[in-house]
């Protein structure tokens, strides 16, 4: 009998594969992040409506909602060919942005890029679950987020440094994602990503599941055994997901990503017209003093996951943010280096609680339906991420920083709310102690 490969221990495979993700992480984190800047900077050479701004801001978020089709599709065909062809499509997308100013065909490439990212979101996700080693999992899923946070903030210092490519510079700073989509496409086809074995047995392929395990582990390593007895997992479909077994999971999971995302890519990706609004002097340091309590706040949300359950991270992060957001409306009248203070607390808050976006909603759910639930997840997480970065522009032209910062506190609350009712703990260390 053959040891369960989840056992085995850390290998080249398993971090040839984690930095596969790790470089696709690299390239979302700065497409998402780069509209904001791009699009800041639009305004000054052609004619564009706050509507427009916020709608291609959020082409990404609405494209990610495609997330749910490609957790099934990767959930009924494999993981692997779509993780390898993703990253040239995204960056052939980055690169159209430079050859037009029609305000529709750039949603479009938007929505393109964003449902490319959602294989890398949902596809990546399931892949490396499923070969990573049980009691590794968890950390190296949390830590994806820093190298995520990584491509966001380089975003926000490429969009402030690109010049001299006179109308055409905001086209420039769009289509800048070529670069991380390019170098993770490249990568990905030199260094070819394995099939998913536990995949392959969900789909009774035992004997590839087998030769696979072997000839990236050794002979020693195989199925376990309750993967082996598995009877092939039937055709899923949504409905699956909102069935007694799985309905909360699917709620929770997707909501509590909305909520957060809301606020989180609202705030962040159109963080020049908030500050702007909020008449902060040297509003350009700011911004850089914000982005950096981002990359801080993932940091230390990657230790604390070690440290406490998943179910208090949630409900903490969220009650925290919301406060420090109502602090920050209050002190609205008082001195910029006050409210950059509260700012910055807020940014590493909110930012610690982005940490459980991998781990979590993988955790919710079994092999069977994991691809289909992460990606319904995501699905239902892109339309507050969408609806915030489409809104704040229209709320800060409206009503300033303070309609902005109402309309996020309100929602924060609403998702601490929910996971307070609903969310399960997940967390082996502590689902253990409650057996």
């Amino acid at each position: 009998m053959k040891k369960d490969y989840k056992k085995a221990p850390l290998s080249s495979i398993h971090l040839r594969i984690y930095l596969a993700l790790i470089l696709g992480q690299i390239a979302c984190g700065y497409a998402l992040g780069i509209s904001g800047t791009g699009l800041s900077e639009a305004g000054d050479y052609i004619n564009i409506s706050d509507f427009w701004v916020g709608l291609i801001g959020a082409g990404s978020l609405i494209g990610l909602a495609g997330s749910a089709l490609m957790g099934r599709i990767a959930d009924q065909f494999g993981r692997r060919g779509m993780l390898m062809v993703n990253m040239y499509l995204f960056s052939l997308a980055s690169l159209l942005q430079l050859f037009t100013t029609n305000l529709f065909l750039l949603l479009l490439d938007r929505l393109i890029i964003g449902l490319m990212i959602a294989v890398d979101y949902t596809v990546g996700n399931a892949l490396l679950v499923e070969w990573l080693p049980e009691k590794a999992s968890g950390k190296f899923q949390s830590q994806l987020i820093i190298y995520w946070t990584f491509g966001f903030i380089a975003s926000y210092i490429a969009g402030s440094s690109i010049s001299g490519f006179g109308s055409h510079n905001w086209q420039v700073i769009l289509a800048s994602s070529i670069v991380p989509g390019l170098i993770a496409a490249l990568y990905r086809s030199v260094f070819r990503i394995p099939a998913s074995p536990s995949w392959l047995a969900s789909q009774g392929q035992n004997k590839t599941a087998q030769k696979v395990i072997q000839k990236h582990l050794g002979k020693k390593w195989g199925l376990s055994l309750k993967l082996i007895k598995a009877k092939p997992a039937d055709n899923i479909s949504w409905k699956t997901l909102f069935n007694k077994q799985y309905r909360r999971r699917t709620l929770v999971g997707g909501l509590f990503y909305a909520c957060q995302a809301f606020a989180f890519f609202g705030i962040s990706i159109f963080l020049p017209i908030l500050l702007e609004s909020m008449k902060l002097d040297q509003s350009n340091i700011s911004g850089i003093i914000y982005n950096g309590c981002i990359l801080i706040g993932v940091l230390l949300g990657s230790f604390l996951f070690k440290l406490i359950s998943r179910r208090a991270f949630l409900i903490g992060t969220f009650f925290l943010s919301a406060a420090l957001l109502v602090a920050l409306i209050l002190s609205s009248n008082s001195s910029s280096t006050l409210q950059i203070t509260i700012f910055a607390f807020f940014a590493v808050i909110l930012s610690a609680g982005l940490v459980l976006d991998y781990p979590y909603p993988t955790e919710l759910f079994d092999v069977k339906v994991r691809a289909s639930g992460v990606g319904t997840c995501i699905t239902i997480s892109r339309i507050g991420a969408a609806s915030g970065t489409f809104l704040l522009p229209i709320f800060t032209h409206l009503g300033g920083a303070n309609l902005s910062m109402i309309v996020c506190t309100a929602v924060l609350l609403i998702g601490g709310i929910i996971c307070l009712i609903w969310a399960p703990e997940t967390s082996p260390r502590y689902v253990k102690k409650a057996n």
